[in-house]
């Protein structure tokens, strides 16, 4: 005997047209989530004086390779 299981809910996310606009509405503000992340981090370590930076092992040239997430 075959069964239906109608209480799962789908984690993949909706199909079809309205599916993929939300998706791609949901990765602009992701990027644009990120980006900000790194724009402060950025800020925030550009900010600090060269003995400060040493004291957390980073350099002037490390910082936006760290805010980009490279490092």
């Amino acid at each position: 005997m075959a069964a239906l299981d109608s209480t799962r809910i789908a984690t993949t996310g909706s199909f079809g047209l309205v599916g993929r606009i939300g998706a791609f509405f949901t990765s602009v503000a992701h990027a644009a989530a990120d980006w900000n992340d790194a724009r402060v981090t950025r800020n925030v370590l550009t900010g600090l004086s060269d003995r400060e930076l040493d004291d957390i092992g980073l350099c002037r040239g490390d910082i936006d390779a760290l805010a980009d997430g490279r490092r």
